[in-house]
């Protein structure tokens, strides 16, 4: 179950850099198109509980992801408690990425792990402060990365991640821009 651990490590991580985040900074942008860094935390602790419930109850409904104005540290604690507990062999369904597929819980976590290391370099790129994850989360974010889908549905509306960028870098720099960041930490137009 290491990437059950890794995944809390990311929760964790997160975290600290979300207990950064000033009042005053909910309008600054982000690397995330369209969203400012109010909408970013609403999304991150929106996916926190979305993929509780669906780890929690094998599945769970659309609405369950939405985004929440407040609560990191609750939907953190949710979502570690939510994994820490479901059986390995368990399967869900996570509509946020599939609406038919069904995925083993190490898989659920190893999808939220991208989610939640990716963003965290969001908030601190937001925020003007560098982030770069120890060695095995970005081993783990970049496998993952890795695995997501090229392509035109990278450019549709709403399409979870950009389309991939060059990189000529390291592991970090490679899982960024394959989710469509820029490693310098440029912000979306």
């Amino acid at each position: 179950m290491a990437i059950i651990d890794l995944h809390h490590r990311a929760l964790t991580v997160a975290g600290a850099v979300v207990a950064r985040v000033r009042s005053t900074d909910l309008a600054r942008p982000t690397p995330c198109a369209g969203w400012d860094l109010a909408a970013l935390l609403g999304h991150m602790v929106g996916q926190n509980h979305g993929f509780a419930e669906a780890v929690e109850a094998g599945s769970a409904p659309r609405s369950a992801y939405a985004p929440r104005p407040a609560g990191w540290p609750a939907s953190a604690d949710r979502l570690t408690s939510a994994f820490a507990t479901a059986p390995p062999d368990r399967v869900v369904l996570l509509v946020e990425i599939s609406e038919e597929l069904r995925f083993p819980v190490p898989v659920a976590a190893g999808f939220h792990l991208l989610d939640t290391v990716v963003h965290t370099w969001d908030v601190a790129t937001a925020l003007g402060e560098p982030f770069r994850p120890d060695d095995e989360l970005v081993a783990a974010t970049l496998a993952q990365a890795r695995l997501v889908p090229a392509g035109a549905a990278r450019v549709r509306p709403g399409a979870a991640f950009a389309p991939v960028l060059p990189a000529a870098g390291d592991d970090w720099e490679q899982a960024l821009a394959l989710l469509g960041r820029d490693p310098h930490g440029r912000l979306a137009a």
